[in-house]
């Protein structure tokens, strides 16, 4: 049995690699901004609690990470500015508010770092990406510090060089 599992796991793995996609099928969206703005100091893996039409929207790509943000408020975590467009076939019974507060579930243990880092360090707490896994929406958040211009500037700098590094490599 074990050997028939290894054998359909290399297959299943093969086959998504062939696949000529920027981002793997489980990733929903990533905020680039948010590697240009902040040093991600740690990651957290959190559920988020979704409603029916939103889920079908994630499922279509439908959602921005751009300017969202974790807020710590009694003990639980929220996500904050995640725009989440609703299909055109979504009921209109329902209200369907693209940036509503959503719920984040995360450990105790999690959440008392992510307290202790925001309260005593002066961090701040950002959404980094959304990705299903096993069938359930997950969101990547970072414990970050702002980065000032100075810093921005030296991180383009340092990016070119290594491709010019890699270009000299590449032509000897």
């Amino acid at each position: 049995m074990p050997l028939i599992y290894f054998i359909l796991r290399m297959y299943y793995s093969t086959r998504s690699m062939n696949k000529s996609k920027k981002t793997s099928p489980a990733t929903i969206t990533i905020n680039k901004k948010a590697k240009h703005d902040y040093f991600i100091e740690q990651r957290f893996e959190a559920g988020l609690v979704l409603q029916g039409w939103e889920v079908k929207s994630l499922r279509a790509h439908k959602v921005h990470l751009r300017d969202s943000y974790v807020v710590l408020k009694k003990g639980e975590a929220f996500l904050i500015g995640c725009h989440i467009s609703p299909l055109g076939s979504a009921s209109s019974r329902t209200n369907l508010d693209p940036t509503r507060t959503r719920k984040l579930l995360l450990n105790q243990e999690e959440l008392n770092k992510l307290y202790g880092a925001v309260e005593r360090k002066g961090y701040t707490i950002i959404a980094l990406a959304l990705y299903w896994k096993r069938g359930r929406a997950k969101c990547e958040i970072g414990l970050a510090k702002g980065k000032k211009q100075f810093d921005k500037r030296k991180t383009i700098k340092d990016r070119d060089w290594k491709r010019q590094q890699e270009r000299m490599i590449k032509r000897h």
